[in-house]
């Protein structure tokens, strides 16, 4: 029997506030256990929530990247349930009135492109997190991440493969970046998914019955965990048993799942909305307010590099994967580098360093003028590219200095004085009769020899063209 997997997504985004949802409280990633919290986001009785607007801001730009609907008059719910890192023994979520609804995201698909429906995309705030101890087998509290804002994004049942599914992630990561609404670091937890996962007989349109796999955190746990589940239902359909709807947990190291609970139903957590927070009265004001600071996103982006820079299709793909790569290319063009050279330095050394360090792009600190001004001393020829490359690595990807400054105080200069050079390559002629002989003889790569030579001479502080002129000259 052929099977159609159809699967749809819960992705909880973290929004990048500098406070929390319903506090004052810091958001940052990290800091000591419980230093973050305040008798509102630890759950101390009497406390009451007070909104941050500008998680409303996000959510609505997010909501109109997806070209979704914004709910004019919107409100918050209480989500009952108790677990240790909960402290109020309700969440605060939207399930009645969601911030945005029935918008989709298109994304590449066997045979072009397809539209990913988002049935809606609710406002919520984040739990605190559990911390076990294997050695005393104790669990910790710490409730830092504790009322942090999220969104949950949920789609429609639309995907039918793990790369649909990854190919889904990737562009709701890509456009709220751009938006810089989060920063989408699966590793810390601001972006995961939650995949519910279901089978059934090709051509068939009723469901089959699906099960959730819980809070994964990255694309390959992410595609392990479906390919995995795919192949747990077909396995339990074929020998006449039936699936289970539940929630199950996912080993990635493993390379197993579990069950953790049966799949609840809505009514299970007893909403109800919550008193303590007013509707919010979204007006067509605001949302334009809101669409007027909407950034250029990838897809607009790269039609206008082809216009504009006349780049290779794969530079563009690979620029403007990243807001951060697009502002230092387009910064160092405006500073007058030409664009397929600072391309060429972002695609090279810039990722080869980036993936050295293990780094995230929006983590690069060099500024697109000192790239600029890097570039344009290779074209002087005041530096060779080996040398420019030991400039960039040492002084400007990481601390960001004046590379022309930097060049002077270390006598990086290749432009030697042209007697100095000439005697020099003099020197290396003598010193090297076989390859002078090779050469006369037709053997052009033996002037590979004298070449070495004088750049181990002057410490590669020339450059490599003039070299070969002179050479040639002087054999003559």
């Amino acid at each position: 029997m052929e099977y159609e997997v159809v699967i749809g997504l819960e992705v909880h985004v973290e929004l990048n506030t500098k406070t929390k949802i319903f506090c004052g409280c810091s958001t940052e990633f990290g800091g000591a256990p419980n230093t973050h919290v305040c008798p509102v986001c630890s759950g101390m009785p009497g406390s009451l929530p007070v909104l941050n607007k500008e998680v409303v801001n996000k959510a609505i730009s997010v909501g109109l990247a997806t070209n979704c609907e914004i709910t004019r008059n919107s409100k918050f719910d209480r989500k009952n349930y108790f677990y240790p890192d909960n402290p109020q023994n309700y969440q605060i979520s939207q399930l009645y009135y969601p911030i945005c609804r029935n918008g989709y995201v298109t994304i590449p698909a066997k045979g072009g492109s397809k539209q990913v429906r988002i049935h809606e995309i609710h406002m919520e705030e984040d739990a605190g997190k559990l911390i076990h101890d294997p050695v005393t087998d104790d669990t910790y509290v710490d409730f830092n991440r504790s009322g942090v804002p999220l969104i949950e994004i949920v789609s429609e049942p639309d995907m039918r493969s793990a790369d649909e599914v990854i190919a889904y992630l990737e562009k709701l990561r890509e456009t709220i970046q751009y938006l810089d609404a989060s920063d989408c670091k699966l590793n810390e937890g601001s972006m995961r998914a939650d995949v519910n996962i279901s089978i059934r007989e090709m051509g068939s349109e009723e469901f089959g019955t699906r099960t959730e796999s819980k809070n994964l955190n990255s694309f390959k746990a992410i595609r392990r965990c479906i390919e995995n589940e795919v192949n747990r239902q077909k396995e339990i359909i074929e020998s006449g048993e039936k699936v289970v709807q539940e929630t199950r947990r996912w080993d990635d190291e493993k390379g197993v799942s579990s069950p953790m609970r049966s799949k609840e139903d809505a009514q299970d957590y007893r909403y109800f909305p919550d008193p303590d927070l007013v509707p919010i009265m979204v007006s067509d004001e605001w949302i334009e307010e809101i669409r007027a600071k909407q950034p250029e996103f990838k897809d607009e982006k790269k039609v206008r590099y082809k216009e504009m820079y006349g780049l290779p299709d794969y530079d563009i793909d690979q620029i403007t994967g990243s807001k951060k790569l697009g502002e230092i290319f387009e910064g160092a063009v405006s500073a007058g580098a030409d664009p397929k050279k600072v391309s060429n330095w972002l695609m090279v050394e810039t990722m080869r360093l980036m993936k050295e360090n293990d780094m995230d792009a929006d983590q690069l600190k060099f500024s697109p003028e000192n790239l600029a001004k890097l570039v344009k001393l290779v074209d002087s020829k005041e530096i060779n590219n080996s040398v420019a490359k030991e400039v960039f690595e040492k002084a400007v990807f990481l601390d960001d200095l004046d590379p022309v400054q930097y060049v002077a105080d270390n006598n990086l200069s290749t432009k030697a004085d042209s007697g100095e050079l000439e005697a020099v390559v003099k020197k290396a002629i003598e010193a090297n009769p076989k390859a002078v002989e090779d050469i006369k003889n037709g053997k052009g790569k033996a002037v590979g020899a004298i070449v070495g030579y004088v750049m181990k001479e002057m410490k590669g502080k020339c450059d490599p063209g003039e070299v070969n002129r002179l050479i040639s000259q002087l054999l003559k």
